[in-house]
């Protein structure tokens, strides 16, 4: 006892002598073997702080092995109605058992076996021992492991287009509102021509009822793998049938109806071409190309103040700077994209790198470039419709910034009309000139507002036209057809689609934006 009463004395006398900055590293060094115990595994942010409960189910493990089990059974199915000897109790077993999976039985016997497929085979096996002999009958493992890639697929493709439907529904709003109001177009980031800020938007819309039409197109034309055997030759099912080749194609036929599909893939190796992958990222980043370029110019006009995404009652822009209106979600809607953008080469080199009938190497990361292209881009979307709906327009802010420029633009119709009453083009090019540079001078060196049409109004050479100025920089003359082309875009390309996917429209979606 007095042996520890005297260390910790010494201690306590240690500790009291260090500094502050001494005291800090002791305390932090290292991490206590106990601290935060639910707080030490990774967790990846896509799920945890952004992904919605829609995409995450897809791609969750409680669809996916269901999944290979409804496969299971639409197999036995198909085979007893072809002939093979399997009773009705077989598969009625199966189909009770389609959703109750033992993960823990399947990760124990994954680990006995290095194998996942069988893993979850014997899991099935012990939910359903009938059935248990004729499970995964003829079967590869990558007939349920493709097959229901391709489902997840199919699916998440679905929730795609019903997310990039709602965002043209809500753009075509804010488009409609503001088709009128004249703003500056720039080339190379340089003041040109007037267009509106509705014109604007449609250009946003524009990108994305392309990206809508592949999405269709995708849905529509995607195949299932179907069953192929170990190396695409249907070996396997030619011998359960002794020979008969009819039999085999309706046994491939038959699962892709019973699975939902139209048309199976018609030729594989073990597995379906990785290109479909490639295809697939490929048009995941052209949403996100698209949704990058619409908050990129967002992020853009919020630095003008002419145009800001919403900003919550309390959100705070800076943790620094309290007066900060930070454009966030556009900031992370382009994060993500960039992402998203980077996932296809990961796919082509997948796809280039699988030698003959198949090897293994495409597997690891086809489970994680899939799920996280797919889960990206859905949060992506949902920020955009968020966006959308609340963008705030400072039409003042707007006005002055083509004011300051209009002028400038306005000098051609200038001499046009002081020609057509009576006077000299060169005379007057040269007086434009002239009163162009020193108003430019104004404002560049001097901070001052363009002065230009004020010049012009002072010069005799333009007498002829002094009374119709205010008229000649009305800047809604200066618009060209842009808020025409709105309208015919919406209804040309916009409104048919809308009718024709009302459905999904008046389908609630289950998350919002939180952060």
């Amino acid at each position: 006892f007095l042996f520890l009463l005297i260390t910790r004395l010494c201690h306590f006398q240690l500790v009291e002598s260090m500094s502050n900055a001494e005291k800090f590293i002791e305390a932090a060094e290292g991490f206590p073997t106990g601290a935060l115990p639910d707080h030490q595994m990774y967790e990846h942010p896509l799920v945890k702080r952004y992904a919605t409960k829609e995409m995450s189910f897809v791609w969750s493990p409680a669809k996916k092995f269901s999944t290979w089990r409804k496969l299971w059974s639409a197999l036995a199915t198909a085979e007893q109605e072809l002939g093979l000897e399997i009773t009705d109790e077989q598969l009625e077993e199966m189909r009770s058992h389609l959703f109750d999976i033992d993960f823990e039985y399947a990760a124990e016997k994954e680990s006995e076996f290095r194998h996942d497929v069988m893993g979850h085979v014997h899991a099935f096996g012990k939910a359903a021992p009938a059935a248990m002999p004729i499970i995964h009958l003829g079967a590869t493992s990558c007939y349920v492991g493709d097959n229901t890639d391709l489902i997840q697929i199919r699916d998440a493709l679905i929730l795609i287009k019903r997310k990039l439907v709602k965002t043209l529904s809500i753009l075509k709003k804010f488009a409609l509102e503001h088709k009128d109001l004249p703003t500056l177009g720039y080339t190379h980031y340089q003041p040109a021509q007037l267009t509106t800020v509705g014109k604007r938007c449609t250009l946003w819309m524009q990108d994305l009822v392309l990206d809508l039409e592949r999405v269709t197109r995708e849905i529509d034309e995607l195949p299932m793998r179907g069953v192929k055997g170990t190396t695409g030759t249907q070996a396997s099912f030619l011998e359960l049938f002794n020979g008969d080749h009819d039999k085999v194609k309706a046994l491939n036929k038959r699962i892709c109806e019973l699975m939902g599909f139209e048309k199976s893939i018609p030729v594989s190796g073990q597995t379906y071409t990785r290109k479909i992958d490639f295809n697939v990222l490929s048009l995941l980043s052209g949403i996100a190309q698209s949704a990058y370029k619409m908050c990129g110019d967002i992020r853009l006009l919020a630095n003008l103040k002419e145009v800001e995404e919403p900003f919550a009652k309390t959100q705070i822009g800076s943790s620094a700077m309290a007066y900060k209106r930070n454009p966030m979600r556009s900031e992370r809607v382009c994060s993500l994209a960039r992402y998203v953008m980077s996932l296809p080469n990961a796919a082509a080199n997948t796809h280039a790198n699988q030698w003959f009938e198949r090897t293994l190497d495409d597997s690891a990361v086809r489970r994680i470039y899939l799920p996280e292209g797919f889960l990206a881009v859905d949060v992506v979307l949902n920020l955009l419709s968020n966006i959308a709906d609340g963008l705030h327009v400072w039409p003042n802010v707007v006005h002055a910034h083509v004011m300051a420029e209009l002028p400038f633009m306005a000098t051609e119709n200038i001499i046009m009309a002081c020609v057509k009453a009576g006077g000299d083009r060169q005379e007057l090019h040269e007086s434009i000139r002239v009163h162009s540079m020193a108003a430019g001078a104004v404002v560049k060196g001097e901070g001052k507002p363009n002065d230009l049409i004020e010049r012009i109004a002072n010069d005799p050479i333009f007498a002829a036209i002094h009374d119709q100025l205010d008229t000649m920089i009305n800047p809604s003359f200066f618009v060209g057809r842009s808020p025409e082309q709105v309208d015919e875009f919406i209804a040309d390309e916009i409104d048919p689609i809308l009718n024709d996917n009302a459905d999904l429209l008046n389908i609630e979606d289950v998350d919002g934006v939180n952060v």
